[in-house]
């Protein structure tokens, strides 16, 4: 066997650029460089063309097994039941705004656990993503800046700087962006014998995002074993939708027609602050850290809508007038300890507190005669108290070929829910253990077999919860459940990862066994307005297989691809409907990178996601295409990019919903073609930024 460096990492010399080891293997091709390490796969962002000019969903789309699609549901092999983290901590951003608000130039790595350590918080059944910001670097000075023109109008400035100067480290990450969005969706709701009360709708989405992004902080090292580190984050939004929503009544013949207008006007700013104490020992490897993390966010919004008769005879209808307002204090406090017995095996324990304060209020009125009055009753303000207890223990070594990562973790959730109304009031308690166990064994050079076991939870977000619902729709509405409770999940999961000179192959299969997860239910209310409501189900069993591939037949040449394919039966009633189901699906990516003359390279990538179906609901498939051309400028020191995303308009998510006496088919088309034009420069010799080493087993 080849020697060890100082890491305990094994160089292979066969395999040019490529680093094994008995707890990590790194795979570097033409996409982001992978480290498969025992309890997670680390994305190195950066040659990726696809992703430079765009947000965080291009970044995530470019990743295996993860889709992010324009709904801002982030699946991870094909299940939304994911833990979504920023710098290792839950932020209060939604999915959606994640997704759009973090810009890629802003974006180091990304980790994805499919089967996460005990350090890790155990939410999220499918696993966890957690999206590492940039930050300092190895230059004294360094960094980059990138602008980004686009249309439809998408305007985008994002800047990184480091500076390095005695026992100070800084570090700044700016950004803003101006972009519009164009939606289109068709609903068309027929009644069984009953033509009257079908109904189609044609709905015109046009929106606007103006976003603004800053990051800074430092790290001070005291002496050489004790380091401080402090940080602010911040992102503003403010959106402006419009919408044309035309409704025609009656299937064979029209008996009326509406037309809607609405226009939404919504201001969002997320803040955070973050401290970190890191101690280390004279033993290599021993650490002590401690972690503050302190954030609050806070969201207005309001909708204007008017509505008039056409059809018949035309006529006003009364204006209608929303306003909600929500705001959230989150306060996490952590320490996390390693002692190494030696350079193979380790212990580790930790502990960790966080409380979560949100409140909602939301208010609904419509214009009758000459003065506003409460609509349907929708008048009411939401209190959620959220307080997480926990703590592991953890010891990972090596013997031979053999890795191993065993792991305990307790977390006890205490959950209060208040409304003004007392509608909704809830208290609810629950502890529960978490055990994990990961292996990782080298079957012969360039075969590594990795097999994982964890118990997840997934805890309902916020915006399940809320209950008050946004009357943009005249018959269809979504609204929130209190009376959620979380989902449990046993998943297990066995891979191999084989590499030739040229090829790479990770096959995987898996297995989750989870109770009570969480579905959407459609049904008919008194006032004959389409209600879609989540629910706990009973049980559900999902089996998968995933295979994963690098292929580089030619210097100029990387083709890479994934296919992934699961089934599952569900169990479950709701409403007094058996809501019991099994079936199949897949997803799968395919891309490719050409290096062409002239510093020229060429990328494209093909996503396809399977029918999404269960009970109620079946979903159709869907295809989108994506390619970009880059050209390296001035020694490598810029790079010019022109990429579009949904370049055939083809993300149209079709759906059909039935239910008692209806059946509801939707065509969605959240956000038409994209194209774009990026330059980037980078200055500074070293790296441009790279997260501190120091932090790594700390910093999830």
């Amino acid at each position: 066997m080849p020697p060890a460096d100082s890491t305990g990492r094994v160089r292979r010399s066969s395999m040019k650029d490529d680093t094994i080891s008995l707890r990590e293997v790194r795979i570097t091709a033409e996409r982001p460089d992978v480290d498969l390490q025992l309890d997670k796969k680390v994305y190195h962002i950066g040659k990726d063309i696809l992703s430079q000019s765009g947000a965080a969903a291009d970044v995530l789309n470019g990743i295996p097994s993860i889709t992010a699609d324009a709904a801002g549901i982030i699946r991870l092999r094909g299940n939304s039941n994911v833990a979504v983290l920023i710098n290792g901590r839950r932020s209060g951003l939604s999915p959606a705004n994640i997704l759009t608000q973090i810009s890629a130039g802003s974006i180091e790595r990304v980790e994805v656990m499919t089967s996460p350590s005990a350090r890790d918080d155990a939410a999220g059944s499918a696993g966890t993503i957690n999206i590492i910001l940039k930050k300092n670097g190895k230059d004294k000075l360094g960094g980059q800046a990138r602008i980004t023109l686009g249309y439809p109008n998408d305007y985008n400035l994002n800047a990184n700087l480091n500076y390095k100067a005695g026992h100070w480290d800084l570090f700044t990450t700016l950004g803003g962006r101006y972009s519009d969005y164009i939606g289109f969706y068709s609903t068309r709701q027929i009644a069984a014998g009953n033509d009257a009360s079908s109904v189609h709708k044609i709905q015109h989405e046009n929106r606007h995002d103006d976003g603004r992004l800053i990051y800074f902080g430092g790290d001070y090292q005291i002496n050489p074993k004790n380091t401080v580190t402090l940080a602010y984050f911040r992102n503003a939004t403010k959106d402006i939708d419009g919408t044309t929503l035309d409704y025609a009544f009656g299937a064979a013949s029209i008996d009326s027609m509406l037309t809607r207008l609405g226009s939404s006007r919504e201001s969002r700013s997320y803040n955070q602050f973050e401290s970190n104490y890191t101690r280390t020992f004279d033993r290599e490897g021993q650490k002590l850290t401690v972690d503050v993390q302190y954030d609050f966010w806070n969201s207005d919004k309001t909708w204007d809508l008017t509505t008039r008769k056409t059809f018949p005879s035309p006529a006003a209808l009364p204006a209608i007038h929303t306003a909600s307002s929500g705001n959230s204090r989150d306060l996490v406090m952590q320490s996390d300890f390693v002692h190494p017995f030696s350079l193979q095996s380790a212990f580790e324990a930790g502990l960790k507190m966080e409380t979560r304060s949100v409140i909602s209020d939301y208010k609904a009125e419509q214009y009758l005669g000459d003065a506003w009055t409460v609509l349907d009753g929708i008048d009411n303000k939401l209190n959620y108290n959220e307080n997480i207890g926990a703590g592991y223990l953890q010891y990972k070594s090596q013997s031979g070929k053999l890795s191993y990562q065993l792991g305990l973790r307790y977390e006890y959730t205490r959950v209060r829910i208040q409304d003004r109304g007392g509608d909704f009031g809830s208290n609810k308690c629950y502890g529960r253990m978490f055990p994990t166990v990961n292996l990782s064994y080298v079957l012969q050079e360039g075969m590594t077999m990795q097999a994982g076991y964890s118990r997840r939870i997934s805890r309902p977000s916020l915006w399940y919860l809320y209950p008050f619902n946004e009357v943009t729709d005249l018959n269809a509405q979504s609204v929130g459940n209190p009376a959620l409770n979380p989902s449990f999940t046993h998943v297990a999961e066995l891979a191999l990862t084989r590499q030739w000179e040229k090829l790479t192959l990770t096959p995987t299969v898996y297995a989750h066994f989870t109770t009570a997860p969480i579905l959407q239910y459609t049904f008919q209310s008194d006032r004959n307005v389409m209600i879609t409501i989540p629910f706990n189900l009973t049980s559900e069993r999902r089996y998968g297989a995933e295979l994963s591939a690098t292929y580089n037949p030619l210097p100029w040449l990387s083709v890479n691809g994934q296919l992934t394919g699961y089934l599952f039966r569900q169990h479950g009633y709701y409403r007094d409907n058996d809501l019991g189901f099994s079936n199949h699906s897949w997803n799968g990516r395919l891309g490719m990178r050409i290096k062409l003359p002239w510093k020229l390279t060429f990328q494209c990538r093909l996503d396809a996601q399977g029918p999404d179906n269960n009970a109620q609901s079946r979903t159709r498939p869907y295809y989108y295409l994506a390619s970009g051309l880059s050209r390296s400028l001035f020694d490598s020191k810029a790079t010019l990019v022109l990429d579009g995303t949904n370049i055939l308009n083809t993300n149209k998510q079709g759906s059909r919903i039935a239910i008692e006496n209806y059946q509801i088919d939707r065509i969605s088309n959240f956000n038409a073609a994209r194209f774009r034009l990026g330059f980037t420069y980078r200055f500074g010799t070293g790296r441009t930024s790279t997260f501190r080493k120091s932090k790594d087993a700390n910093r999830r």
